[in-house]
């Protein structure tokens, strides 16, 4: 294999300006090592497909009594893996390619397997979630939200069902009892949000049992059934869109809120007096701001400006001090934090929108005040944070599990932080058939407004030959206007984003038939497959346009990757403009405008700046994440060394 970049926005960059020189090398996995293992799975296979049902069933309980008496499930995985194979092919009518037989091989072993999209990584899936399911400790595959934890399930559940073992769904808004017995079965899916507010609930629920016992015992003396933990331990998780989960959700904790106090109106009041005035507030007049670490800072006129505005009488009582904190925070909210790109409003709430997959963020809320702060800028009912019950990062949470892996078509640019945090190496995964995406020569503008136009015009062009059309938008908003563009053109189109969850499959499953124009944000980059409609390869298949950077290389290849599936023709073509969100994302305006003058002139100057500007954001995220890791590290420490549980805050 030649030589291939690695490291952050240096694959992107290679695959859409084919003149980058990088002289990196990708690892891949070499499918020779698996060429043993792989023809005794296909041995077994022959000898198991003359086996009936119950003859296939006896099979797999034979492996889980091997499994439980001690013996290493290493020794049987040809035979585990044929029987999958097996039952699928019978239940399905789908049988796991051998590649998909390598690939869970490495996920068994505790890698990140890269797999490509349309390369079956549901299916891989079963593979290892069996194998590690047989020594009855549970097996929890971990997606991103509800609506692909129960697809996954329903879908792959007559496979297990097949072989004997159980499997049960958690899902957001079940009861304790619901959640046990989920747990309970052999194989569990769920999103990794659910799983780990389910660890944090049962260290709390311990700390009461200690600490308050009558209000746990059954008056026989035994505790009640719905006040025992719900999860049974944690013995191996297998994360899909591991890179989303266990980096881009990294930076945000999972935290269980403390019951709220007699304070709660004077906070809600603070907040919403704050939002109301962010507005007077001038950059260098009043505050001085920090672009790398988002903050405002009151200057002198800043401070005497929050003395002598008007204040509320549930303010009277509020110092001052606290007053400026308010008063920075709101000023930060108002420039960071945007309607229908950070969040939407559903049924009166403030739902985050997560940039990596384009969907809501169910049950998550920001940290520090800043989300009530936004509520406040919105006019919404402010929830107050009353403090911090208890608290896990994705990071933490999913290295106490015994065994880890994951899954992907993003993972090689992020091997090191990987290997380094949670010690689990990336093995890329070679695809069933060749690769027969065209990758175009990309288009930098100007203007916003040319990028746009010139976006639509190629739309138009595709849409008249017939080929469907995929247009990824960095946020809402921008889906949005790209929507209305089209509309004035008369182009029939589909707009997939945060506002229209309920019928996101419905929309990706049609993005790939004639003439079909889709416009969407991440969401249809992942967990979803793009099928081409009938006469569709001939016409070159499915065009993808990225119509901007995003904070992440590895979203822009998610969505390159929505094309050229299972080996479908397919062609990418980036649009860039110099008044792209990542140029101001990754500098201060003042250099961002210069650096915007200086390659004004010069398209290949400003593909340069912009990927400078990528790869500026993407150190930066990472830093975040490597302090919040030493953070937790240091509040374990310190809530060890006090004799106190690590997770559990300020508990009841």
């Amino acid at each position: 294999m030649g030589s291939t970049p690695t490291t952050g926005a240096e694959l992107v960059m290679a695959l859409l300006f084919p003149g980058t020189k990088l002289p990196l090398h990708i690892p891949q996995l070499d499918a020779a090592r698996g060429k043993k293992t792989v023809a005794q799975v296909a041995a077994r296979e022959k000898e198991y497909e003359e086996l009936s049902d119950d003859a296939l069933k006896k099979k797999s309980l034979e492996l889980r009594f091997r499994a439980k008496s001690g013996e290493s499930p290493q020794s049987f995985l040809p035979e585990a893996f044929a029987l999958v194979r097996v039952a699928a092919s019978r239940v399905l009518n789908m049988r796991h390619f051998d590649v998909q037989i390598l690939g869970g091989m490495a996920m068994f072993n505790g890698s990140i397997a890269e797999m490509q999209t349309g390369e079956g990584k549901t299916l891989t899936a079963t593979l290892p979630m069996y194998l590690h399911a047989l020594r009855g400790r549970g097996a929890h595959l971990a997606t991103v939200n509800d609506y692909l934890a129960r697809r996954d399930a329903d879908l792959m559940g007559p496979v297990y069902g097949l072989l004997g073992l159980s499997i049960g769904v958690i899902e957001s808004g079940m009861t304790s009892s619901q959640r046990r017995a989920a747990y309970a079965c052999d194989i569990t899916y769920g999103t990794a949000k659910e799983f780990g507010f389910d660890f944090l609930r049962d260290r709390l629920l311990i700390y009461k049992q200690k600490d308050n016992l009558p209000d746990v015992l059954a008056p026989t003396g035994t505790v009640r059934q719905d006040s025992q933990p719900v999860h049974r331990g944690l013995h191996f998780a297998l994360v899909d869109e591991a890179d989303s989960v266990l980096i881009d959700d990294a930076r945000t904790p999972l935290v269980i809120s403390a019951l709220p106090g007699e304070a709660e109106q004077q906070k809600a009041a603070c907040f919403q007096w704050a939002a109301d005035c962010a507005d007077q507030f001038e950059e260098k007049q009043h505050y001085k701001y920090d672009h790398e670490k988002r903050k405002a800072e009151l200057n002198f006129a800043g401070r005497q400006l929050v003395r002598t505005l008007p204040k509320p009488a549930e303010l009277s009582a509020v110092g001052f001090v606290d007053l400026y904190d308010y008063a920075e925070r709101a000023i930060m909210v108002a420039r960071e934090f945007h309607l229908d790109q950070h969040y939407v409003i559903t049924d009166g709430e403030i739902q985050i929108v997560d940039e990596s997959t384009g969907r809501v963020a169910e049950g998550r809320k920001w940290s520090q005040g800043i989300h009530q702060a936004v509520e406040a800028k919105e006019h919404v009912e402010v929830t107050v944070d009353a403090g911090t019950a208890a608290r896990i990062t994705v990071q933490d949470f999913f290295r106490q599990y015994q065994h880890l892996a994951g899954m992907t078509g993003t993972a090689i640019t992020s091997k090191r932080e990987l290997k380094r945090i949670y010690g689990r190496r990336v093995a890329v995964i070679p695809t069933n058939r060749p690769v027969q995406r065209s990758i175009l020569p990309p288009r930098v503008l100007a203007t916003a407004e040319q990028k746009w136009n010139a976006i639509a015009e190629e739309i138009e062009a595709m849409h008249e030959i017939g080929r469907p059309v995929l247009i990824g938008t960095r946020t809402i908003d921008k889906s949005e206007h790209l929507s209305k563009q089209l509309a004035a053109k008369n182009i029939p189109h589909q707009v997939l984003n945060a506002h229209r969850i309920a019928e996101e499959a419905e929309i990706v499953a049609r993005a790939g038939e004639a003439g079909r124009v889709t416009v969407a944000t991440n969401m249809a980059g992942r967990g979803t497959d793009i099928k081409l409609g009938s006469g569709v390869a001939e016409l070159g298949g499915l065009h993808v346009i990225v119509s901007e950077f995003h904070d992440s290389p590895r979203i822009d290849r998610q969505l390159i990757g929505r094309c050229g599936r299972q080996g479908d023709p397919g062609s990418v073509r980036q649009f860039l403009s110099l008044e792209d969100e990542i140029l101001f994302t990754a500098w201060p305006r003042q250099k961002a405008t210069r650096l915007q003058k200086s390659a004004a002139a010069s398209p290949k100057r400003a593909g340069e700046i912009l990927r400078r500007a990528q790869r500026a954001v993407e150190r930066r995220h990472y830093r975040q994440r490597r302090l919040l890791l030493h953070q937790e590290k240091e509040i374990k420490k310190m809530h060890k060394e006090m004799g106190q549980d690590p997770y559990l805050e300020s508990p009841y």
